[in-house]
Parts: C-alpha cells; sequence; structure tokens
C-alpha cells in the first residue's frame, strides 16, 4: 500500500517492510477472509491506520494459488504441486507465483534502504480450533525470545487468537514452507511466521462452549493482526483521538 504512505516513502528514507502473503493452499478460503481483513482495515480511515501507514510498507500477496483456486482444488496448483513445499527453488514455469514473490523478497533484503521485519503467510486448519501462529526455532535463544513477541501481543488484541496454541518448530517437512525457508534465510532482526486459523470455531477464555468463526469474524482476526503491529512498535502515542473500535463490515 505505499500509495497511502507518507514519510516512510520518500527518497533516501529507510523502510520497514511487512509482506503478508495468503492462500497458496486454495481450499483454505478463511485465509482469504482474514487477509481482506488486513487490507481493508489498512486502506481505512481508522486513525491506527493511518500510523501504520505513515510508519511501515505493507506488501500483500493475497492470492498465490489463484489457478489452483479456479480450478477449486484443495491444496495443490494447476500442475499439481504444493507449492507451500517449494520456497527453496521455486521454478519459473511451474511455480511462477511463488518464483515471482521470493525474487521480490530476496530484492528488498539485498536493499540497504530496506528493513523486511516480518513476514506471515496466511493459512486456515481443518481440526485445530481458533487462531494460532507457527513460528521457527532459533540457536540464539534472544532471537528465538524475541520472536514470541508479536504472537503475544496479538494474543491480547485478538479474543480468537491462542497462544497456548501457538508453537515454534524446524519439522524437516515443513522445510519448504515460506515460512521455514524464509526464517533461515532472512538475518535475526526478521520474523517468519504461518497464521493459522480455524475451519469452524474458536472458543473464547473462561468458557467452554464453541463459537461458529463467520466471514466478518475472520476479517475482524485481519483487522487485530493490522492492529497488533502498532502495539509492536510502540506507536500508540501517535494515534491522534480516542481509539475507536474497528468497524464491522457485517
Amino acid at each position: 500500500l505505499p500509495f497511502l504512505a507518507a514519510a516512510n516513502l520518500r527518497p533516501g528514507a529507510e523502510q520497514k517492510v511487512v509482506f503478508i502473503t495468503a492462500r497458496v493452499h486454495p481450499g483454505e478460503t478463511p485465509s482469504s477472509f482474514v487477509c481482506q481483513g488486513i487490507i481493508d482495515f489498512l486502506v481505512s480511515h481508522h486513525p491506527v491506520a493511518k500510523v501504520l501507514r505513515d510508519h511501515l510498507v505493507f506488501k500483500i500477496a493475497p492470492m498465490l494459488n489463484p489457478d489452483g483456486v479456479y480450478l477449486g482444488n484443495y491444496r495443490c496448483s494447476l500442475l499439481g504441486f504444493d507449492l507451500n513445499r517449494h520456497w527453496a527453488n521455486p521454478s519459473p514455469w511451474a511455480h511462477p507465483t511463488l518464483h515471482g514473490v521470493k525474487e521480490l523478497i530476496i530484492d528488498m533484503y539485498n536493499n540497504p534502504k530496506i528493513n523486511l521485519e516480518f513476514y506471515i503467510d496466511i493459512h486456515a486448519h481443518s481440526t485445530m480450533m481458533n487462531g494460532f501462529m507457527y513460528g521457527n526455532i532459533f540457536e540464539d535463544e534472544e532471537r528465538f525470545q524475541r520472536q514470541a513477541v508479536f504472537p503475544k501481543l496479538l494474543c491480547q488484541n485478538a479474543e480468537d487468537f491462542s497462544y497456548s496454541s501457538t508453537s515454534f518448530n524446524r519439522d524437516a517437512v515443513k522445510a519448504g514452507t515460506g515460512r521455514r525457508f524464509l526464517g533461515g534465510l532472512l538475518n535475526d532482526t526478521s520474523y517468519c511466521y504461518t497464521l493459522e486459523v480455524s475451519f469452524y470455531s474458536y472458543i473464547l477464555g473462561g468458557t467452554a462452549s464453541a463459537v461458529p468463526y463467520t466471514e466478518e469474524a475472520y476479517m475482524k482476526l485481519g483487522r487485530n493482526v493490522a492492529r497488533t503491529f502498532l502495539d509492536y512498535y510502540r506507536l500508540n502515542s501517535l494515534v491522534e483521538g480516542p481509539l475507536a473500535p474497528t468497524p464491522k463490515t457485517r
């Protein structure tokens, strides 16, 4: 959303970039609603959105597998590939979306004027409840602890996000995922996550009853993801006026 930003896009200005992708698995439709919530909030007139646009650059690829979505596939692309296992060496012919996004990320990483600080890939989960994250494991204990800050803040902002379900791993089966590959490529100031959200429901803290997800609830999670960057970068004092609740679309 660079056309809405200001000081952070002036010539020579250092940019802090948040890169968000979604729908690499076509059947995980909730990821599109979460991503839509992020986008709608960031382009809104909400005072928090204005502060975020002035201090961060958001790069968003809302659909990494458009051909798979068009065909109604569950996990694969037109050519039958699970794209989220090919980040290490994507082919420009067989995995064009991954190849393009990876080249863009590497170009930004190599640009001394750009700090690529977050990569978040949005998915949906068929067995777990609530929203939660997967992160990486690092030998550096301080880096590992810093990685936990964002999901902890998100847990405070989103009633349906579960930090207890959030986990950090380096499972060999997931080595080709965006979260794993970019976590090993980028430096120790970058944080890479998979954001998962349940296909069906969430449980509120202190209760035992499941609340079914709706399109609006998914989009609300997206809005809360965006708002959490305000807390993470300690920009709250820059918001003009009282913090109004995020608008509901329905």
